[in-house]
C-alpha cells in the first residue's frame, strides 16, 4: 500500500524553512495572549512571518516562492504551533491557499503573485455559495463562514455550487479579490480565537473563467495548471488540504510539553502530598513519558502522511484511494494524540493550568477547538479508512 518512489530531495533553501519558523517561536509565544484577546494575529507576527518568507511556502519558484514539499509545510506549522496555535493555523491556511492557487492556470497564478510572491489568500472549501455562468463570467453570491486568515488576505478562494449555461452543476472554487467581498465579524469562539475566522460575503461578484477551479476534477487529480512537471501541484487534493491543519495541532502539544518541563525545572512540589518536587513523583514521570510518546506517535504519523503525499506526487501517479484514506487516518491520529498528550500534561501541571494568565489554558482551548475541524475528525477518518481497507466502494464522503 506504500508507494516506493524516492522522496524528492529538498534544496538548501527549503531545508532552512522549519528553522526560520523555529526562530520565531519566542516572538509568537510573547504575542500569543494579545493574539487571542484581539481575535486577530498580532501585526508583529505577520511582519516577522512575511520577512522570513513563510507565507510563500507553496508559491511556485518561477514566481518567487519556495515551492516547498508538503513535509516542509507541516514541519513549519508544527514549529510555529509551539509558540501560538492561532498564528500557526493562520499561516498554514494561507500557505495551503497558495497551493490551491498553484493548481490554477498560469494566467491566474501570475495575476496573484507577479508583483509579490508573499501575497496572501484564504480559502473556504465547502460550497456555501452559488455561481451562475453568464457572458461576462461566473456570477458568485453567498456567505462563507470559518474563513481563517481572511483578516490578513488579499484574495479568497470560495467554495460554491456552479450552474452552467445548460443547467449542468459542478462544485468549484472561485478566486476573488478581498476588496470585492465583505467581512462579517462572526468569530466568537473558545479556542483558535486569533485566527479571525470570520464570515465572507459576496453579492453578485463577477469572476472570470480563469479564476474558477473545478473541485470535482480536482478530487480526481486533474488540475488546470500548465506546469505538469511541478510535483507539488500534482499532490492529492484532500490529503494535502487536511495535512495543512495537522502541523499546528502537533505544535500545540509540543509547546505544552516545553512549558510543563520548564515549570517542573523550578522544583515546585505537589499540593497535599509529601513530594517537595513534582519531578520526583512516579506519577509525574509516567505521565510525562506517556505524553512524550503520544507526541512522538503524532509526529511519525504526520510525517508519514506528508511523505506519502509527496512521493505519489513525485511519481506522477494518482494517489490510490486506500493511501488517501490512510493519510486521513494519520491526520486523525495526530489530532487524537496531540489532544491526549496535552490532557496528560495538564494533569501534571495541575489546576494552575487553567489560570487566565497560564498559556496552557490557551493551548488547551486551541487544541480542543482545532482538533474538532471536520477534516481532522478521528472518528470520521477511522470509518473512511476501515471502509477502504475492506474494499467497500460506498464511502461516506467524496472528500478523500
Amino acid at each position: 500500500m506504500t508507494m516506493g518512489a524516492a522522496e524528492p530531495a529538498p534544496d538548501s533553501e527549503q531545508a532552512t524553512l522549519p528553522e526560520r519558523a523555529a526562530v520565531l517561536v519566542e516572538l509568537l509565544r510573547h504575542n500569543a495572549t494579545r493574539t487571542d484577546q484581539d481575535r486577530c494575529v498580532a501585526p508583529e507576527n505577520i511582519a516577522a512571518l512575511d520577512a522570513a518568507g513563510l507565507f510563500s511556502l507553496t508559491v511556485p519558484q518561477r514566481l518567487g516562492g519556495h515551492q516547498a514539499r508538503i513535509r516542509t509545510l507541516v514541519q513549519v506549522g508544527s514549529e510555529l504551533g509551539r509558540g501560538c496555535g492561532s498564528t500557526a493555523w493562520t499561516t498554514s491556511l494561507i500557505n495551503i491557499s497558495g497551493w490551491l492557487i498553484g493548481l490554477y492556470p498560469q494566467r491566474t497564478q501570475r495575476e496573484v503573485y507577479a508583483q509579490d510572491p508573499g501575497t496572501r489568500a484564504c480559502a473556504v472549501l465547502p460550497p456555501h455559495g452559488t455561481g451562475r455562468t453568464a457572458d461576462a463570467g461566473t456570477i458568485v453570491s453567498g456567505r462563507w463562514g470559518f474563513a481563517s486568515g481572511c483578516l490578513h488576505a488579499e484574495w479568497a478562494l470560495l467554495g460554491m455550487t456552479l450552474t452552467g449555461e445548460r443547467g449542468e452543476r459542478d462544485q468549484a472554487l472561485a478566486l476573488v479579490p478581498m476588496h470585492q467581498l465583505t467581512i462579517e465579524d462572526t468569530w466568537y469562539v473558545a479556542g483558535m480565537r486569533g485566527t479571525g475566522s470570520n464570515t465572507l460575503i459576496a453579492d453578485g461578484v463577477v469572476v472570470p473563467a480563469h479564476r474558477i477551479l473545478s473541485v470535482t476534477h480536482a478530487l480526481q487529480g486533474t488540475y488546470p495548471t500548465e506546469f505538469k512537471d511541478e510535483a507539488l501541484y500534482r499532490a492529492a487534493f484532500v490529503p494535502t488540504l487536511a495535512l495543512s491543519l495537522a502541523g499546528p495541532l502537533l505544535g500545540l502539544a509540543r509547546g505544552a510539553m516545553e512549558l510543563v518541563l520548564a515549570s517542573l525545572a523550578t522544583g515546585r512540589g505537589i499540593s497535599h502530598t509529601h513530594y517537595a518536587q513534582a519531578r520526583e513523583a512516579p506519577s509525574t514521570q509516567m505521565q510525562l513519558a506517556e505524553a512524550a510518546s503520544l507526541i512522538d506517535t503524532a509526529t511519525l504519523h504526520l510525517l508519514r502522511a506528508a511523505d506519502d503525499v509527496d512521493n505519489w506526487a513525485a511519481s506522477g501517479q494518482c494517489m490510490p484511494l486506500v493511501n488517501r484514506t490512510r493519510a486521513r487516518m494519520d491526520i486523525g491520529t495526530v489530532a487524537r494524540c496531540a489532544r491526549e498528550a496535552t490532557d496528560l500534561l495538564l494533569n501534571v501541571h495541575g489546576a494552575r493550568s487553567f489560570a487566565e494568565d497560564s498559556p496552557l489554558q490557551r493551548i488547551w482551548r486551541d487544541l480542543e477547538t482545532g482538533t474538532r475541524h471536520a477534516m481532522v475528525n478521528p472518528a470520521i477518518a477511522t470509518e473512511m479508512y476501515g471502509r477502504a481497507l475492506l474494499g467497500i466502494e460506498d464511502q461516506i464522503t467524496s472528500l478523500i
